[in-house]
């Protein structure tokens, strides 16, 4: 298996993949809940030409009684910061380009845990959308990345850039800084992460937990303000993600046609029946949840502003998740790491599983239901012929076990092994 991937580097090298037959004892095909036995996926360059039954003849890369499964899909990250006590400090005292390469490590370390594509909801500086690139480009290992850039906020709110800094800087930062009053500012503010060429929109609807700011759930935009923001996006081909703890916001931004809800904590029936009739997509991130509330007891982590909210909201979100689940919420996998270290992001399927939905559920939530989300259902989510070759495996059935997802043993992307 050694020499096989050794192999494999050296044909990534040249710029080229040899056929690849992949024999998995057991696979999930991410299309229903079923775990199928003894198949073989059959890979030419980038893409999955065949699934066939039992072991091929030609099988080059033997996984034995391990469960194959599409690459995951963790729909939203912020791939390029981790959470710690310094962290609101370090915006003033990092340079872009401390934070871009403090981010190689989070890239690897995600893809190394079977999530082959994340959805990036917000970083400072489009520091994430020049990961993404670098990805594409082949200068550093990661996961396929689709990014909004700069979140969208209010003055004040949460993902104001200046909140909680001295007068010196805190300045009136507008739409290019992803700060908007009014329609006129939230289409600019849309138009300007197309200029920046950020692949969705991100807003917060409500008031967050690790913003300098008082309220976590308070409504932040106006309904005229989101209209604009989601018809402009529409103009653009954008998809409008929506962080939302307070459930008036969250309404608000449900009416208004956000493709998802991410937290969603204070979410109540009203609200689950008014997703479930508009097609809204719930990221439940309790990982973040728990990690939040756990940091909240130790003196000095959060600020005594981000404390209160983080030991109030936090320990609240698996409930919710548990509530929406069983209201037949649509609900994608996610996690907010970044908040929660980077290459944890596979605890959130315990956490789903802790909270009654069965694990063969919640593993295939990353990944069908985050492609569709994502807007590349086409190409991403599933093992079948036609999509690109994205294919992880863990040693045993995670249907059963689902901590096994902390031990991904192999992983391609795009037709590239990464991991054996």
């Amino acid at each position: 298996m050694k020499r096989l991937l050794s192999l494999t580097l050296a044909l990534i090298a040249q710029g080229a993949i040899a056929d690849e037959h992949l024999y998995c004892g057991r696979m999930l095909d991410g299309m229903n809940l079923e775990v199928h036995e003894d198949k073989t996926i059959q890979v030419s360059g980038n893409r999955i030409v065949a699934v066939h039954d039992g072991r091929h003849s030609e099988t080059t890369v033997d996984l034995g009684g391990a469960t194959c499964m599409p690459g995951l899909i963790d729909a939203h990250v912020h791939i390029t910061n981790q959470q710690s006590p310094n962290r609101f400090v370090d915006r003033f005292r990092k340079d872009p380009a401390d934070m871009a390469l403090a981010a190689v490590p989070y890239a690897e370390r995600t893809l190394m845990t079977g999530f082959t594509t994340v959805r990036d909801l917000g970083s400072s500086h489009n520091l994430s959308i020049n990961l993404r690139d670098a990805i594409n480009e082949g200068n550093i290992i990661g996961p396929r990345i689709l990014t909004a850039g700069k979140s969208l906020a209010t003055t004040g709110g949460h993902a104001d850039p200046t909140n909680g800094a001295n007068d010196a800087y805190i300045g009136d930062p507008g739409p290019k800084n992803g700060v908007v009053n009014g329609p006129a500012d939230a289409a600019k503010a849309v138009r300007q992460r197309y200029k920046d060429r950020a692949d969705l929109i991100k807003i917060t609807a409500t008031g967050g937990v690790l913003s300098e700011a008082s309220s976590g759930q308070n409504s932040q935009f106006h309904a005229d303000e989101l209209d604009a923001i989601i018809k402009t996006a529409k103009d653009y081909g954008f998809k409008v993600a929506a962080h939302a703890h307070g459930t008036d916001g969250m309404k608000r931004a449900v009416a208004a046609g956000v493709d998802s809800i991410e937290h969603g904590t204070y979410m109540d029936s009203e609200t689950m029946k008014l997703m479930k009739k508009m097609g809204t997509a719930y990221v439940p991130t309790i990982i973040a949840g728990k990690f939040v509330a756990e940091k909240a007891e130790i003196d000095g982590f959060f600020s005594e502003t981000v404390r209160p909210k983080a030991r109030a909201i936090g320990p609240l979100i698996q409930d919710t998740f548990a509530r929406a689940y069983e209201e037949g919420v649509l609900i994608v996998f996610g996690t907010d790491s970044g908040v929660s270290p980077h290459g944890d992001n596979w605890k959130e399927f315990g956490y789903m599983v802790e909270a009654g939905m069965p694990a063969i559920e919640a593993l295939t939530s990353a990944m069908m239901p985050g492609a569709t989300l994502l807007g590349r259902a086409d190409q991403l989510g599933s093992i079948e012929t036609g999509k690109l070759a994205d294919v992880i495996a863990v040693q045993g059935n995670p249907t059963e076990d689902i901590s096994l997802m902390g031990q991904v043993s192999f992983v391609m992307k795009d037709g590239r092994v990464y991991k054996d």
